[in-house]
């Protein structure tokens, strides 16, 4: 099952705070020349952030995800099917340690501390 094209263009203009942040440190190819996409559709699902040549998702969690844990495993486990490594990060935590939650996005893309 595809997602339409005009859900995933509702969802980038209708951005968390932390996500802007987040979006403002990936984007261009900011986080080591690597290309992320925003609300990127696989399969049934948006990803928040997707870097495709690494295989990586990054979901950013609000409030909305607490007590969805389950749902969240599964969403994890159909991208893995899909053959992507997710990596995820509260909203708070990115807000108040977005250079952190870059070094670890680099890191799980296999680039150290590749900022740059």
């Amino acid at each position: 099952m595809t997602v339409p094209t005009f859900v995933a263009r509702k969802l980038r203009r209708e951005m968390t705070p932390a996500e802007a942040l987040l979006w403002a440190g990936l984007r261009g190819r900011r986080l080591a020349g690597l290309k992320f996409r925003r609300q990127h559709p696989i399969g049934r699902f948006f990803a928040d952030f997707c870097c495709v040549e690494r295989r990586l998702v990054v979901e950013v969690d609000g409030p909305v995800h607490l007590g969805l844990e389950q749902r969240d495993a599964e969403r994890t486990e159909m991208l893995a099917c899909h053959g992507y490594r997710v990596v995820r990060f509260t909203n708070d935590r990115v807000l108040e340690d977005l250079d952190g939650v870059l070094e670890e996005i680099a890191a799980a893309c296999g680039e150290g501390e590749g900022l740059g």
